[in-house]
Formats: structure tokens, C-alpha cells, sequence
């Protein structure tokens, strides 16, 4: 029961899975939630104070600060990782050691404001990308050294799933601790 419970916090909406085939409607989907997901996490954590982002969304866990900012450095990283694919032929991305940047300075006591404009940016300039290529270019895709090929589409998919993850992180911190208003 232990294990189901600690992967429950750790995984609040369940892992990632792709639907299979990916349409062009869901695309669409994903690429509006792609669209309005610095806002939503914005309106999440703005109001929350110091000692609020300084608290680990569970035991163990990093905090809601160490979060936000994990988002802005994943997804900056993700949007290079389309343009790779989409510029070079099946590339092998470099991937980053998450735990080793969340616990930097600037992701333990940063200021939130920084990943979260830096997040709207960077989804700004991903929806446009998004937005201007065809479907086919988004079979394209890249080598990720740890899990093997991955298409442009599923990591459309996989970065709303990633985002609505962390969110649920924090969002539930926020219920358990009755400081949503």
C-alpha cells in the first residue's frame, strides 16, 4: 500500500501514455493546452508566499519554487529538442540531470517570476513553431538516449502531460494544506 500511495503522490495523474494513432484533433488539443499553460500555472502560484513556494509538494519532493522553475529549464529544453528534429535528420538529444539543476541556487531560492516568464516565452514560441509546421513534419523525432525514438507529436503530448503533472503536484499541496482560496 505504501508503494501505490508514494506513486500516487509522485505520479498524480498517472503516467504518460500516448494515445495510439495521434489525430489531428488531438494535436490540436494539445497544442491549445500548450497554448494556455503558463496562465494556468501563473494563477496557481503567484499569490502563493515564500514559505508557501518553499514547501515540498510531498515528502521528499522537491518544493512548489524548485518546480516551477523544473518546468521553465524541462520545456526550454523540449523546445530545442523540436527544433533539432525539425532541422536535423533523427538526432540524438543530450539529455540533463533534472535533480542536479533543481537543486542550483537559482531553481532552490530564485525568484518564481523568472521561470514563469521565462515559461510563457518559450510556449509562445513553441505554439508558433507548432502552429506553422504540417503534420508530417511532425513524424520527425528524435533519439533520446534513455527511452529511444520519440515523434514530435507524442512530445507535444508529452509536454501537456508533463506541465498538467507538475500542476497536479502543486495544486494538490495547495488543497492538503487549505491555501487555495
Amino acid at each position: 500500500m505504501r508503494n501505490e500511495s508514494f506513486d500516487a503522490l509522485r505520479y498524480p495523474i498517472g503516467r504518460f501514455t500516448p494515445p495510439e494513432p495521434i489525430t489531428d484533433k488531438e494535436l490540436r488539443v494539445w497544442i491549445e493546452a500548450l497554448e494556455v499553460f503558463p496562465s494556468r500555472i501563473s494563477d496557481l502560484v503567484t499569490t502563493l508566499t515564500e514559505a508557501q513556494l518553499d514547501t515540498p509538494y510531498r515528502e521528499g519532493g522537491w518544493t512548489v519554487r524548485q518546480v516551477i522553475h523544473h518546468l521553465s529549464d524541462s520545456h526550454h529544453n523540449s523546445y530545442m529538442r523540436f527544433k533539432w528534429a525539425l532541422t536535423e535528420d533523427t538526432p540524438t538529444i543530450k539529455v540533463y540531470d533534472e535533480k542536479a539543476w533543481a537543486a542550483l541556487e537559482d531553481a532552490v531560492s530564485g525568484p518564481i517570476t523568472l521561470s514563469l516568464e521565462h515559461l510563457k516565452a518559450v510556449h509562445q514560441k513553441l505554439v508558433f513553431l507548432l502552429k506553422s509546421v504540417d503534420a508530417p513534419a511532425l513524424k520527425k523525432g528524435f533519439i533520446h538516449p534513455e527511452s529511444g525514438f520519440t515523434t514530435l507529436e507524442e512530445n507535444v503530448g508529452r509536454y501537456v502531460w508533463h506541465g498538467n503533472h507538475h500542476y497536479a503536484h502543486i495544486e494538490r499541496l495547495l488543497q492538503a494544506r487549505g491555501w487555495q482560496g
